[in-house]
């Protein structure tokens, strides 16, 4: 079963559960996967669904920074609740620990040993990683890695 069709069993499941949050949180990743086809004119596979569905996952994770600034706690939980939901349909994600295997290896690849390297390093891990680690985190790791 491809993911897209994942995304509407799970929906179904969740209207027919009357769990309203979940088929809503769904049903706007649905729209997410929706709008990419009719904008783009393609059809998505799993790859760009898994892409589309990060992108949903860190721009609620950017939200609840903004939501936290202005002391909304009840957006925050909303904003977390949707994120859980939105990684279930998502590869496990990395812990710290294996995304720095992936540094590793990319700056062993690249002969990378300074700061210059960055560039060349984040486009090897960010290939292999994406979808299952935060970009922003991959960031964080590389720099303290090189320096």
């Amino acid at each position: 079963m491809s993911l897209k069709e994942r995304l509407q069993e799970e929906w179904k499941k969740a209207l027919k559960s009357r769990n309203k949050f979940r088929a809503d949180t769904i049903s706007m990743a649905k729209a997410a996967v929706l709008h990419v086809e009719k904008t783009d004119g393609v059809q998505v596979d799993d790859p760009m669904v898994i892409e589309i569905l990060a992108r949903e996952v860190k721009q609620r994770r950017e939200a609840m920074l903004e939501f936290e600034k202005g002391n909304r706690q009840d957006l925050v939980d909303k904003s977390k609740d949707e994120i859980e939901i939105l990684l279930e349909f998502l590869p496990q994600q990395l812990n710290e620990d294996e995304i720095m295997e992936y540094i590793r290896q990319a700056a062993d690849e690249v002969g990378a040993n300074s700061m210059k390297d960055m560039g060349k390093v984040m486009a090897l891990v960010s290939a292999r990683t994406k979808g299952r680690a935060d970009g922003k985190a991959v960031s964080v790791l590389v720099k303290q890695y090189l320096s």
